[in-house]
């Protein structure tokens, strides 16, 4: 699959997270049981308007974040937190297809930015669509955003 990688600016999103270590084979499932988990406290703490779900990639060692797009902070508990998606620039692509090719979304990045002699960070994250029905008979829509930050002081 071709993904076309483009340089933009985003601003900060409020998100609430789980946190976790988790070594990349476990992501399959620990991401979806956060997503349900923080939606359900989402619901139950009556946030206005939860978005999209959202995995951050901290670092190398698997620290991530995960969860959803919620429209302002809030007061968390022991396992919900309240954080938020990074502003400035991101070398980005959107990946439509099953979240099993995800890794080739954020290959085309890296590369891409190699290609460029540009710098990232270890800060990354996706941003999944909300689930349509559709989806299920033609997996191929799946959209997913993918986000590389890009080291201080570069175009």
């Amino acid at each position: 699959m071709h993904h076309s990688v483009e340089i933009t600016k985003v601003t900060a999103v409020p998100t609430a997270v789980i946190r976790g270590r988790v070594p990349q084979k476990e992501l399959p499932r620990f991401v979806p049981a956060a997503c349900g988990e923080v939606w359900s406290f989402a619901r139950a703490a009556g946030l206005p308007k939860p978005g999209r779900h959202v995995a951050l990639y901290l670092d190398r060692q698997g620290s991530v974040e995960v969860g959803a797009e919620v429209s302002e902070p809030f007061a968390g508990n022991e396992r919900v937190h309240c954080s938020e998606l990074p502003a400035g620039r991101v070398a980005t692509t959107a990946h439509f297809g099953p979240y099993s090719g995800l890794g080739e979304a954020h290959a085309a990045i890296r590369k891409w930015c190699d290609d460029q002699g540009l710098r990232f960070q270890t800060v990354c994250w996706e941003v999944y669509g909300h689930w349509e029905e559709s989806w299920n008979a033609d997996p191929a829509k799946i959209r997913t955003d993918v986000f590389y930050l890009l080291a201080d002081g570069q175009d």
